[in-house]
């Protein structure tokens, strides 16, 4: 089942068994969650996402449409956009939510904004993003220990086609919340690509290969190229979640011969530098806006507060 918020768009359903109904029982099953599942990354389907009662879907980017002829028009495509966070980041997140409430709409398109985090085993983490989870129905909720480079991206790659069984998406996004990403340009270098076996980000490349792997600031995998990773024992078998997570999904699917319609966007996907001044009109994302001060300078550039007094 299906909801339609007030911008005109399908919001992700209610359809696994850990989804929270009551807000006291997300409260609560949030703070038992570190007592869920070893303190290993492991791939046992363990998750929860967090929609909030109230929750508008102001975090989604959708067509801007009409909520009628939004309801009556299937999207050309969808995009499941993972922003991967930590507890104590909450400025941070809420800066990104008006990042993305504020761009324009992909039209034609329905793209859903969701924080990514490994359970909490801090009570006051779990306490006030359960809060967080209810205000904006946003979180997804991972069963592994939080990290950057020792298994998170793996869990959730692997953990969204569980977690989405019912509502799956034509392509998943993995990025990160120093990344500004501007979704209707994305949309439109989507809009023509296949929806299978794709791995598309800017290309890091290494000897004579332009692109073995994409930079971690964030990518798009197709949606079967994500099923790939969840049922793929061998990566768990070699242990090979740990380490620099962009160039190992590269590896898992070098060698398993996935992804191989791979698009590389570079320059339009780029770190910003330290003197700030090498923004790109063209702009698909920028990455390393580690402080406010940044995200400030960005805001200007594009134009998201021109007209805000």
């Amino acid at each position: 089942m299906k909801t339609t918020s007030s911008h005109g768009f399908a919001t992700a359903s209610l359809c696994t068994p850990f989804v929270l109904l009551v807000p006291l029982g997300l409260f609560a099953v949030l703070l038992v969650l570190p007592s869920l599942g070893s303190s290993h990354v492991r791939s046992d389907g363990l998750g929860v996402f967090c929609r909030g009662a109230g929750a508008d879907g102001y975090y989604s980017v959708a067509s801007g449409a009409d909520e009628e002829v939004a309801a009556e028009t299937p999207p050309e495509f969808s995009l499941l956009v993972g922003v991967l966070t930590m507890p104590k980041r909450r400025e941070r997140r809420d800066i990104v939510r008006m990042a993305y409430a504020l761009q324009p709409p992909a039209t034609g398109t329905r793209v859903d904004v969701r924080f990514v985090f490994c359970r909490m085993d801090d009570p006051v983490d779990a306490a006030l993003v359960a809060l967080e989870a209810r205000q904006h129905g946003d979180v997804v909720v991972l069963n592994c220990t939080e990290n950057m480079n020792d298994g998170k991206t793996y869990e959730y790659l692997s953990s969204v086609p569980r977690l989405f069984t019912l509502d799956s998406y034509d392509y998943v996004m993995k990025t990160d919340d120093d990344t500004y990403l501007r979704v209707a340009a994305l949309a439109e270098e989507l809009r023509g690509k296949p929806r299978d076996d794709v791995y598309l980000g800017h290309g890091f490349a290494v000897g004579d290969d332009p692109m073995p792997f994409m930079h971690g600031m964030g990518y798009v995998v197709s949606w079967d190229v994500a099923e790939w990773v969840s049922t793929n024992q061998e990566i768990l078998r070699h242990n090979d979640t740990h380490g620099p997570e962009d160039l190992l999904v590269g590896k898992w699917l070098n060698i398993g011969g996935r992804g191989k319609n791979r698009y590389n966007l570079k320059p339009r996907m780029y770190d910003l530098n330290w003197d700030m001044d090498n923004f790109r009109p063209d702009t698909i994302a920028v990455h390393m806006l580690k402080d406010n001060r940044r995200w400030a300078a960005a805001f200007r550039y594009f134009n998201v507060t021109a007209g805000i007094e």
